[in-house]
């Protein structure tokens, strides 16, 4: 059996890695990368065969500079994943929260727990590239006074004391992370949910005919998203996600899109996890 190579942005002990570990198994390589464009080159090169990458968190909204690594990379979104999110503040054992003067973590984990740390103003913010990387770097450098906001499992490889826990805003705390492989394949699943890009025309009215197109052929939209058409002044792409029941009608709308309102780009077609 064949042992998978899966691109993660992130260390042991990070959200990617758990994810990689529940959709893969404990017996696939990790690929780790400290940013996410290396994670989309491996995969578009061949070095990974699959890659898992955050693409929107339900506190801190989409991370939109993934979706254009999507696109660059000419990537395929094999699945969906919603990860609930728990944050934990730690640090080396023997220490309160009072000996604590500064935090470091991934950017999102700190917005995700902006009111906690309303509470203790003197304690510095700083971001980090990663959640689990300053947990393993406070192990490693054996930094006092410092803490990170990591996972639980990030706390028990790098042998960290939990002093707060549970300390995002929103109890209720989830991100969704795309599974990506380099090529489009034939489906032995009839998917209901696609993420797609639009390119529109530039002509009067052409985004609300879009929209009652796809509302009047059951597409629901569960996102979509702007963004300016470089090079051309006042043309807009839509990254968009929709569900539906009816995949023959989903593509025959597709068809009608790309003939009547712009160019269309399927970035993956796959079932629903929420």
């Amino acid at each position: 059996m064949k042992i998978l190579n899966i691109a993660i942005q992130g260390v042991p002990g990070s959200f990617h890695h758990q994810v990689a570990l529940t959709k893969f198994g404990e017996e696939t390589k990790i690929l780790s990368f400290n940013t996410f464009e290396p994670v989309a080159k491996s995969v578009a090169n061949g070095e990974a065969d699959f890659a898992v990458m955050a693409i929107e968190n339900s506190i801190a909204g989409a991370i939109f500079p993934n979706y254009e690594l999507l696109d660059r990379y000419e990537l395929t979104i094999r699945d969906e994943f919603y990860l609930p999110i728990a944050h934990q503040l730690m640090a080396l054992p023997g220490q309160t929260l009072r000996d604590i003067k500064e935090v470091r973590s991934h950017p999102m984990a700190l917005l995700q727990c902006k009111a906690f740390f309303a509470e203790h103003p003197d304690i510095e913010l700083k971001e980090d590239i990663d959640t689990a990387a300053v947990a393993k770097q406070i192990s490693s450098e054996n930094w006092k006074g410092i803490g990170a906001i990591a996972s639980t499992i990030a706390a028990d490889i790098y042998s960290l004391e939990i002093l707060a826990k549970d300390i995002q805003t929103v109890k209720s705390n989830f991100t969704r992370f795309f599974i990506l492989q380099k090529q489009k394949e034939s489906l032995d699943y009839i998917p209901n949910k696609a993420s797609i890009k639009v390119t529109l025309k530039n002509e009067k009215g052409v985004l609300a005919k879009l929209l009652t197109l796809m509302s009047e052929n059951d597409l629901d939209l569960s996102k979509i998203q702007s963004v300016p058409v470089i090079h051309k002044p006042w043309e807009y792409s839509f990254f968009i996600d929709t569900v539906f029941e009816n995949h023959e009608v989903f593509k025959s709308t597709m068809e009608n899109i790309q003939k009547n309102f712009g160019e269309v780009k399927i970035f993956g077609e796959y079932i629903s996890r929420k």
